[in-house]
């Protein structure tokens, strides 16, 4: 099956989602085929607590946070090498360095923070200001664009996320074990779930995509489905002056 589009609407589709459910793959997919831009919303949260660790931020003081994201700039760009866009932090470019374990073990932390979220969200909000995005993370459907036209809220069975992690984690660093992972991802499901500040819970309106089951070449014709369901809708709205 062949996968081309040229949609002239254009729309915001959020995916969210537990860790290790390939919600950034799905992401990358369906932005490709569209033609849309890529938001990876985790590597913004990773990007800032690479900064905190680097710079020894103590996370647990409203000053010392506040005054680290003053000096905090956080660009995507596009890498034609790797034909995808990768985050830079201070006009370095960090995507694999965020990728490490130890930012791991600490993102779900610093991404309960309130001043981090309200300093993330709005860069967010502002890159969606012209649709056309797919923005992957845990609050995207529920907080970030509650308003988006497709939401995809994306889970798997917990032994399946886990050797999927381990299976990414070890091409990195082949010391890892699969009781660190596991511990790590339990961990994250449990602070994400739980925190006070835009808990990941399903949104309302979001339609559910187990993979568990699932190749990835199965839940993006599922997925593309219904993105094109959902522009072609957004194409036939009536305008505001009801042309």
């Amino acid at each position: 099956m062949s996968h081309q589009a040229d949609f002239t609407e254009k729309i915001i589709i959020t995916i969210d989602g537990w860790s290790s459910c390939g919600k950034s793959t799905l992401a990358k997919q369906l932005s490709k085929i569209l033609n849309y831009v890529y938001i990876d919303s985790g590597a913004m949260y990773r990007a800032i607590t690479l900064y905190f660790l680097r710079n020894h931020v103590d996370w647990t003081k409203k000053r010392a946070v506040d005054e680290a994201l003053d000096n905090i700039r956080l660009e995507f760009k596009f890498n034609y090498k790797s034909q995808q866009s990768e985050m830079h932090l201070n006009d370095e470019n960090v995507e694999y360095v965020i990728r490490d374990l130890v930012v791991a073990e600490k993102v779900s932390e610093v991404a309960t923070i309130k001043d981090v979220r309200t300093f993330v969200v709005a860069q967010q909000r502002e890159m969606g200001l012209s649709k056309g995005i797919v923005m992957d993370g845990r609050d995207i459907g529920t907080v970030v664009f509650p308003d988006a036209a497709l939401k995809i809220f994306m889970t798997a069975d917990s032994a399946v996320r886990v050797e999927r992690r381990f299976k990414e984690m070890y091409e990195k660093n082949p010391n890892i074990t699969l009781d660190e992972v596991k511990s790590n991802l339990q961990m994250r499901d449990y602070i994400d779930s739980h925190r006070e500040i835009s808990p990941l819970r399903q949104a309302d309106d979001a339609i559910v995509l187990d993979n568990t089951h699932l190749s990835i070449k199965q839940q993006l014709d599922i997925a593309l489905k219904w993105a094109k369901e959902r522009i072609s809708q957004q194409s036939q709205q009536p305008t505001i002056n009801g042309a």
